[in-house]
């Protein structure tokens, strides 16, 4: 029997179907067989989860669609007495709204770079996964004497190789930036004791040029601004190196931080 042969998509094609996913909440589902990222040794959803069992009251920051907080609480042997997540962007407060209320879940619509709307030491866990910025002054404040901030960051220069395709060499301030020793300084000066700090490099590859679209729309710090429009020379290139080459190479950066507010 003969191979049946299916035609290459256009380059056009595959940025019109980036351009066209849905991109609220945390979701990567899509990317299957478009994109790959490895994934971190040390588990950190599951991790979350064994936290959470031990926990009375815990807060989600930045809970993105809540699915992470929401597989956690699936695996916790025993569900907190209080569990509430903050998200800054409306699309996903609905998104994590819906998802996490079945789970008694309460979700604060709280800017990422703005006060925590909680009273002084209300939670004895705080965890967060991939938070736009930690804001350590107030994970401090919203931390009982003796509670325990537990989340997984972005490190520096993460997926840089892709960046730096669009925007060109970045400045060392910048590839340098959530680098572990800054953000375990900033962690301390706000009182805290850190733990226990890990950061590993993970490899990430784009197979389509529409895989790349939808990150950069999703993951929207990594090229501010993005649009198809404004960086359509950029994405025709790496579509062509992609189509000459095979997958596209990048690795991304992972910070796992555990840090205690001291007992009084």
């Amino acid at each position: 029997m003969a191979e049946t042969r299916h035609p290459r998509r256009t380059f056009e094609d595959l940025v019109t179907e980036g351009a066209s996913v849905p991109t609220e909440g945390w979701d990567f589902s899509w990317f299957e067989g478009r994109a790959t990222e490895a994934r971190p040794s040390w588990g950190y959803a599951v991790s979350m989860a064994e936290r959470l069992g031990r926990a009375g009251a815990v807060l989600d920051v930045q809970t993105g669609g809540g699915e992470v907080l929401e597989f956690a609480l699936g695996r916790a042997g025993q569900a907190p007495g209080l569990v509430v997540a903050t998200e800054g962007w409306p699309p996903n407060v609905a998104k994590a709204t819906a998802l996490l209320r079945p789970h008694g879940v309460a979700v604060v619509a709280a800017l990422e770079d703005g006060p925590l709307p909680f009273a002084d030491g209300a939670f004895d866990l705080v965890v967060s996964r991939h938070p736009v910025r930690p804001y350590w002054d107030e994970i401090a404040r919203v931390l009982r004497p003796g509670g325990t901030y537990f989340a997984q960051h972005v490190g520096p220069g993460s997926v840089f190789e892709l960046v730096e395709h669009f925007l060109g060499p970045q400045p060392e301030e910048v590839r340098g930036a959530r680098h572990p020793d800054r953000e375990r300084a900033d962690a301390e000066a706000a009182g805290l004791e850190v733990v226990d700090l890990r950061a590993e490099r993970l490899r990430m590859e784009f197979s389509d040029i529409g895989a790349v679209v939808h990150f950069l729309r999703k993951v929207v710090w990594m090229v501010p601004g993005f649009t198809v429009e404004a960086y359509q020379p950029q994405l025709r290139a790496l579509h062509e190196r992609i189509e000459a080459e095979g997958p596209f190479v990048a690795h991304s950066s992972r910070q796992l931080f555990e840090a205690r507010r001291p007992s009084l």
